[in-house]
């Protein structure tokens, strides 16, 4: 009996994309000020696959024609890859079993396209919800040590579990999709499909950047409609390789490069009985609405849980009409991004921790979902910052009612014939947010407008540990995390 392992290394996701329409607490973007924000994040997903057959090895070949390019089948017109042709290629894809087409990409000004592209993809709102309670239960467990800089992607996750969802079946699947919160994998793969679609962009003002890759043993035979299908609905580039040989290793490193804009090369020691490596990467960037002065950056005191301080650089500005909301334990508003993002952040009261108000998946609900904003004046000193996070979700997944997918017994005959289960999760991060931006006069239309009572005002003076999300105009949730040092790298 020959035993074998099996990396599933599923990337974060962030991205968004979309325009016009948004919740009402979107309608003062307006009011706020741009700046540039860079993030980046890669989670991988390790799985252990043995082998029940003996000399399962000699079975070789992929299955797969190398010569098989993937068709567009979203109604999307494709651009070849992100943006450029086929040509422009990053290295490491020019190698793929299938030729992956990117969908298209438009103009910041082209409002008529990005319609189409929302009308061609449309999304339930029964998959947003599963999206966001999905969200909302794996950060509470995230976040349950609390004390340290995290930055977390939920969106990465559920796709990456996603990817996995589809390849599985029996109990392991059903366990899965509950999880996921969609009971049918022909419809998780279409609606993440959809989304994909709508996050994907790259224009004069922000890139949103999804990645996908599944790295296969040469010597293992593999699954054509597992192949095809994350392809056509998760963008996925194939490779047959070598995962005895070292220079793997490095060229999963440099496609992770490659698709975050050089914010992530994790290293990869490669277990020998490795079979299977499924990447997903999400690269990021938008610009604030209206950007910070720079000349009015300084140097303050931050507070730290150990009542201890530390120095750092603070971007100030304010606003005389914005839009806040002061909640059970916190102060909440947001800053409007050029392609319809929004960061929020969170203030909790004095003498209350960001690890309290995430405490309970209920509890973040609240936060992140609350929309009857008051409008005032709002005060905001932010520090600059910037650092990633590493987790090991093994066991967040478990807590979660997935056990199946853990065992040795697991079903993921979509992916092989072989019988295999998940070993460990990975997931890695990186944010990073300063005062650049340039004006955007394509959206200073977009943004409250009346006659809001100035009755309240507020202050989001982040000189203490705080908590930030990362929305699209969906509210799709793409990052959650906590800022405790934003001194620490």
């Amino acid at each position: 009996m020959k035993e074998k392992k099996i990396y599933d290394a599923i990337t974060d996701i962030p991205d968004e994309l979309i325009e016009e329409a948004g919740k009402p607490a979107q309608k003062q973007f307006f009011t706020i000020r741009k700046i540039c924000a860079v993030i980046a994040a890669c989670a991988v997903i390790a799985a252990g696959i043995y082998f029940l057959v003996p000399n399962a090895g000699s079975d070789t070949g992929s299955g797969n024609d190398p010569g098989i390019e993937q068709d567009d089948k979203t109604g999307n017109e494709p651009n070849g890859n992100r943006p450029g042709g086929l040509d422009d290629k990053p290295v490491i894809e020019s190698v793929a079993l299938l030729n992956v087409i990117y969908p298209d990409t438009f103009s910041f000004n082209d409002f008529n396209k990005k319609r189409a592209v929302i009308d061609r993809n449309p999304i339930d709102s029964a998959f947003f919800t599963a999206l966001n309670n999905f969200s909302y239960e794996t950060a509470a467990r995230v976040f349950s040590g609390g004390g340290s800089n995290e930055n977390y992607s939920p969106l990465s996750l559920y796709y990456a579990l996603a990817v996995a969802a589809s390849g599985a079946n029996g109990r392991t699947a059903d366990e899965l999709l509950a999880l996921l919160g969609i009971p049918d994998k022909d419809k998780l793969m279409e609606q993440c499909g959809n989304l994909y679609r709508l996050l994907y962009i790259e224009n004069e003002h922000g890139q949103r950047k999804l990645g996908n890759s599944i790295w296969m043993d040469e010597n293992i035979k593999w699954k054509n409609e597992f192949i095809q299908n994350t392809a056509e609905h998760f963008y996925a580039y194939s490779f047959s390789v070598d995962f005895t040989d070292a220079k793997t290793g490095g060229m999963m490193s440099k496609w992770i490069s490659e698709n975050t804009n050089g914010m992530l090369e994790p290293d990869f020691d490669l277990d020998p009985d490795q079979i299977l490596s499924i990447i997903n990467t999400v690269y990021f960037y938008d610009e604030w609405i209206d950007r910070f002065d720079e000349g009015l950056t300084a140097e303050d005191i931050f507070y730290l849980p150990d009542f201890t301080t530390v120095n750092c650089d603070f971007m100030n500005t304010s606003y005389s009409s914005s839009g806040f909301i002061k909640g059970d334990g916190y102060t909440k508003s947001f800053l409007g991004m050029k392609n319809m993002n929004q960061m929020v952040f969170i203030l909790p009261d004095e003498g209350v921790s960001p690890s309290e108000l995430l405490s309970s998946p209920d509890k973040i609900r609240e936060m992140f979902d609350a929309d009857d904003y008051n409008y005032g004046r709002v005060t905001w000193q932010i520090p600059k910052f910037s650092f990633g996070s590493k987790y090991n979700l093994v066991e967040t997944i478990k807590s979660l009612g997935v056990s199946s997918a853990f065992e040795r017994d697991a079903d993921f005959t979509g992916i092989t014939d072989h019988t295999a289960f998940i070993s460990t999760i990975r997931q890695e991060t990186r944010i990073s947010i300063d005062e650049k931006g340039v004006e955007a006069a394509a959206y200073t239309d977009i943004g409250y407008a009346g006659g809001a009572p100035l009755d309240e005002n507020a202050e989001m003076i982040l000189n203490r540990p705080f908590i930030y999300g990362i929305t699209d105009w969906n509210g799709v949730i793409l990052f959650m995390g906590i800022c405790e040092n934003p001194a620490l790298g």
